[in-house]
């Protein structure tokens, strides 16, 4: 069964997350989640609260449910995977950081296989200069972080660029699984 790299940390998107965590291996592919180490992790519910007394101009956090990492970022081999899933939420903020996680973000890529990235996903691509020129579409939040690693940024639901799909987050979920689904399928059979 090919593998699928879904790195996370603490504060991962939810909804971003366990759809592709559950979608993926319905179609034959086995989800690897990966974190700075090999432990229990919390994900995040990110929304504007509707009919708040008082509006939100940005997302408010609240806790979700948790996801254990099996494999530490240093203990990663790009040649292990297929493909690679990348959530949003606040964990993309701090794993960007991750110099083993980021060389190999840019060995996937540059060896042509698929990447899906949801949301402030974004920033773990723009960190590892796996987007240059490529067009790219995120949360609108996100799209200097795209632009700053050289991206075209469009706001649509999902955009495919050669072997890159984006969507701005899990309101695009399903596009975005069917698109990478659709390249991962092309690429491992």
């Amino acid at each position: 069964m090919p593998k699928i790299l879904m790195p996370i940390g603490d504060g991962t998107e939810v909804l971003d997350t366990f759809y592709a965590y559950y979608r993926l291996p319905e179609d034959g592919y086995e989800v690897v989640v990966a974190g700075p180490e090999a432990r229990l992790y919390h994900t995040v519910l990110h929304e504007i609260p509707p009919n708040s007394d008082v509006p939100w101009d940005i997302t408010q956090e609240r806790p979700g449910y948790h996801l254990k990492a099996s494999i530490a970022f240093q203990d990663l081999e790009a040649d292990d995977y297929a493909g690679m899933f990348i959530s949003g939420g606040r964990a993309p903020e701090y794993i960007r950081y991750d110099h083993r996680l980021l060389g190999v973000t840019r060995a996937i890529a540059n060896s042509g296989r698929p990447i899906a990235c949801l949301c402030h996903g974004i920033e773990i691509l723009s960190a590892a200069d796996c987007i240059q020129g490529k067009q790219v579409t995120t949360v609108p939040k996100c799209a200097l972080d795209a632009e700053q690693g050289g991206a075209i940024y469009v706001d649509m639901p999902c955009v495919v660029d050669g072997m890159l799909v984006t969507g701005r987050g899990y309101q695009d979920n399903t596009e975005v699984l069917q698109q990478f689904i659709k390249l991962l399928n092309n690429t491992c059979t």
